[in-house]
């Protein structure tokens, strides 16, 4: 595992999100960087070819495309028409994406679904793993606690949920309104296996979430995270949550996101 080429891999990523965010005038560019390295860890390091991967803060859903797109499954170019009228591109994951299998954007969701897909790969005796990325403030939709029972009743230990922890949603911080503390207790509760983990150092991801083992219990990495990372301008500012940058902004983050890039050599 090379994490220099992981980590310069994530901030490249993050640079081609502000520019698609830019160009189309729209985007949850917040969320889309807190996640970006979650998803290079995921996507580069630790998911095999038929694992299966649902991003249920759909909303969130630029870092997938342009990772989708660095892999081949749709053309770099067409990037460039994201959130374009007539795009299949559009704000929330669609089934018409190679590399897509679930639409999702409907908070809350995401963990159901991945739920019935476990179950069904244990049914058929397949040893493949399902990923599924929620973001906190879905946290707060009563489905997903459903979901969290249905799993450890059904052991389904061949399920991995992560949480993008940026403790910030639309409305503001997570705990002024709706309070999850103390989260890793709560789905420990509900018969989970819990890590936590930086969801900003690419190595730590990696070794959590190859850590867990099936041992009856579905398992949840919690990371700690940082909305709009990257950005100093967007970082932990909840209004930042869904936005469109300027011109001077957008040259603004790509400079930073450069400087972060040299850094690292």
């Amino acid at each position: 595992m090379d994490i220099k080429y992981l980590v310069r891999k994530s901030i490249s990523i993050r640079m081609k999100v502000v520019e698609i965010i830019y160009k189309s005038r729209m985007g949850h560019i917040g969320g889309s960087l807190s996640e970006t390295d979650i998803l290079v860890a995921l996507f580069y390091a630790v998911m095999k070819p038929d694992d299966k991967f649902i991003l249920s803060k759909g909303h969130s859903v630029e870092a997938y495309y342009v990772i989708l797109a660095d892999k081949g499954l749709i053309p770099w170019e067409e990037l460039e028409k994201y959130c374009h009228f007539g795009s299949r591109l559009i704000g929330h994951p669609s089934v018409d994406i190679p590399g897509i299998d679930v639409a999702t954007g409907s908070l809350g969701h995401g963990l159901s679904i991945a739920c019935g897909m476990a179950l069904a790969l244990k049914l058929d005796k397949k040893d493949n793993k399902v990923y599924v990325l929620m973001g906190d403030g879905e946290l707060q939709e009563g489905s997903v606690w459903e979901a969290a029972m249905f799993a450890s009743t059904h052991k389904l230990d061949n399920l991995v949920a992560i949480v993008d922890r940026n403790r910030l949603q639309i409305g503001g911080d997570t705990e002024s309104i709706v309070k999850l503390e103390p989260l890793a207790d709560r789905w420990a509760s509900f018969g989970w296996e819990v890590k936590e983990m930086n969801g900003h150092d690419i190595e730590e991801i990696v070794n959590t979430l190859n850590s867990f083992t099936f041992n009856s219990k579905p398992h949840i990495a919690i990371a700690r995270t940082i909305k709009g990372k990257g950005v100093s301008f967007i970082e932990n500012n909840y209004r930042w949550h869904h936005g469109e940058l300027d011109e001077e902004k957008y040259q603004k983050a790509v400079e930073e996101l450069k400087r972060h890039l040299e850094a690292i050599g």
